[in-house]
Parts: C-alpha cells; sequence; structure tokens
C-alpha cells in the first residue's frame, strides 16, 4: 500500500503520520489523498509525507490491512532538530483507546516544544491528551469516544465535531474528517481554487468547517420529525450523567405526563422513561465495549447510583453482566487480530513455497 518517499520532492511540506495499532485506515487513507490530490491539482509536489510507526514495523489497521512504515519513532525523533523536520505530525488511531506509550508522549512534547503542529485522528487524539498537550484546548472528539474522553481529560475543551483548529492543534473525530482538515490547511496555503477543484475530483460537495457536527442530525438518525419530540432526546441525550425528572423536561412542562407517553408510544414504540434509560444503557454499553474504565465508574457516568443497581439493570437489557459483555468483546477483538496474523503468516508461507 505504502511506497517509502512516494517520489516527492524534498523542497515539500513534510506531513508526518504515526500509526497506532488498529488505526482507522479510512480516516489515514482521507488525509494522504487531500495531499496528494493538492499536488496534483497544484502541478508541484507542495506536500510529501512519511510514515512512521513505534519500531519501524508494518502497522496493522482496524480492518487487518497492513501498512509499510518508513522509519521508527526513534529514528523519526532525531530528524526535529534537521533540515528534514516534520512541518506537522498527526497520530492516527481508531476506535479503541490506545494504550499509553511514554516514548510517544515524549516526542509529541518535543514537537511542540520546537512549534511542529499536532495532530490526533479518532483514538491518536488519547496520545496528545496524555502527553499535557490538549488542556484548555478545543479538540474534536468522537461520540463513541466522548464520554470516555471528557471523564478523563475534563481539562480539554472536547467538542462533539467533525474537526476543530485550535491554533497549532489539530483534531478530527476519524472517518471522512482529516479530509475536510487538510484540505483547510492547503486552502490556506495553495488558495480556494486549488481546494475547490480537490473537491470536484473527489466528490466532495463543499469544504466543512471547523466545528461542525460530527453526527446526523436526530430527525435523519431516528426517522423522526416532531420537533417536541426531537426538543425531549435531545436533552435526555445531555443528560446521561444526572439524568433529568421527566417533569423538568422542557416542552414536558407545556404537555402533561398522559400526552408525553403517548407521543413517544407512537413514534419510539415506548414510554419516555424506558427511552431514556434505554439512552443511558446504550452510553454505558459503548464505554464497557471500547475504554478500560473500571464498572462503577462507567455506572455513575451514566446516572446509576450503586454498581449493582446499573449491573441488574444491564443484564435485564443485554442478556449478561457488564463484566462478561467486556471480557466477551476482549476476546472478539484478541481472535480478529489472530486471524489477521495466522492469515498474513499462511500468505507469507504461499510466497515461499
Amino acid at each position: 500500500m505504502h511506497q517509502a518517499g512516494h517520489q516527492a520532492s524534498a523542497q515539500g511540506s513534510r506531513f508526518t503520520f504515526y500509526l497506532l495499532d488498529g488505526f482507522a485506515l479510512h480516516a489515514f487513507s482521507a488525509a494522504l489523498e487531500a495531499l496528494r490530490l493538492a499536488n496534483d491539482v497544484a502541478g508541484i509536489a507542495a506536500y510529501d509525507w512519511r510514515i512512521v510507526t513505534a519500531d519501524g514495523r508494518p502497522a496493522q489497521s482496524s480492518c487487518g490491512m497492513r501498512v509499510a512504515a518508513d522509519c521508527s519513532l526513534i529514528e523519526e525523533r532525531d530528524r526535529v532538530y534537521q533540515t528534514g523536520r516534520p512541518r506537522f505530525v498527526a497520530v492516527c488511531g481508531g476506535s479503541t483507546v490506545p494504550a499509553s506509550d511514554r516514548s510517544l508522549e515524549a516526542w509529541l512534547r518535543l514537537c511542540r516544544r520546537n512549534r511542529v503542529p499536532l495532530a490526533g485522528f479518532a483514538g491518536g487524539l488519547y496520545a496528545l491528551a496524555r502527553s499535557g498537550l490538549v488542556d484548555g484546548h478545543r479538540c474534536a472528539v468522537h461520540w463513541e469516544h466522548f464520554p470516555d474522553f471528557s471523564e478523563r481529560f475534563f481539562t480539554a475543551k472536547a467538542r462533539q465535531s467533525a474537526f476543530e483548529i485550535d491554533g497549532d492543534l489539530y483534531t478530527c473525530a476519524g472517518g471522512n474528517a482529516p479530509f475536510d482538515m487538510l484540505l483547510r490547511i492547503i486552502e490556506a496555503e495553495l488558495g480556494t481554487d486549488v481546494a475547490n477543484r480537490i473537491c470536484e475530483i473527489a466528490l466532495c460537495e463543499r469544504l466543512r468547517d471547523a466545528g461542525e457536527r460530527q453526527r446526523l442530525p436526530l430527525q435523519a438518525r431516528l426517522g423522526i420529525d416532531n420537533i417536541l419530540l426531537i426538543r425531549i432526546i435531545e436533552q435526555m441525550e445531555a443528560n446521561l450523567s444526572e439524568p433529568l425528572k421527566l417533569a423538568d423536561i422542557s416542552p414536558a412542562g407545556g404537555m402533561s405526563r398522559r400526552q408525553m407517553e403517548r407521543l413517544f408510544r407512537k413514534e419510539m414504540g415506548r414510554t419516555p422513561a424506558r427511552y431514556y434509560l434505554d439512552m443511558r444503557l446504550e452510553r454505558a454499553h459503548l464505554l464497557l465495549v471500547t475504554t478500560s474504565l473500571p464498572v462503577i465508574e462507567i455506572a455513575m457516568s451514566c446516572g446509576f447510583s450503586t454498581a449493582s443497581h446499573f449491573s441488574r439493570t444491564y443484564r435485564e437489557r443485554y442478556g449478561c453482566t457488564p463484566q462478561k459483555a467486556r471480557m466477551t468483546e476482549t476476546e472478539r477483538r484478541n481472535a480478529s487480530y489472530r486471524g489477521h496474523d495466522a492469515g498474513r503468516h499462511s500468505a507469507e508461507e504461499r510466497r515461499v513455497a
């Protein structure tokens, strides 16, 4: 997939992409496409890039595809003081929360001291946060990571937006967002005409702005158009850790409890209390399978006063305990990685034969 050097000019602006194991191939390739298309449209080697991994070996993406590296972290670290220093460094992660890596975090702090702009794609944001580089800054966090990230790094100004640009800190939630975010850099450096032409080639209808929402509006997501129902659900989503009483939800104050019950049963097929509880349980399930937060912390962050109450309610909804759900997801993920490795070794053996 990747060829070292990319035949780009040494004069090009160098982007360094650090790949974490389990990185999202979609987000990473979206960023590369933005840079490649910029070179093609501008007719010059305006940008080149280098791929870095912890040990210089290929990194495995979340879909199992491996991407070769140009160098290891140790080799890249020394370039900060050389003429080939990076102009921009992005840590590319995926949907899982990566383990802490002191060497990576030290390198990111070194880059910041040397005024190298930094970026975090999806779970790669955690490396920046652990390095102390997002404190007091706006940062885009994928909605799946948002509850966990907000609990861990409360000094950051976490946003559920597609991407954010706060000074020299660039963050995006993943998916197509790196394409949009890098297009803003390209537009500033090569002009709006180049950015628009890239959009035309990539069949991208428009340039998204920093701060735009990452999730579909409730109308599209839930298939509803009742404005009163939408407002009620929005308030529920915003108050999962400290659930509101139904009587306190506006515009619930303007309708009777019976009217609210009828509205939810008709549109959502369940009572408002049941819908609210299901939302909290879905958030808890997401935290269980994507983070290592203690069960009691997850329970509290989703509005359950005790671990026993949470465990009992969770089991009624999902048919197993929270601990069992986490164990099953861990086993599934490990089996997936073993399968990818087995397939790779089998392919290598066939080539040797």
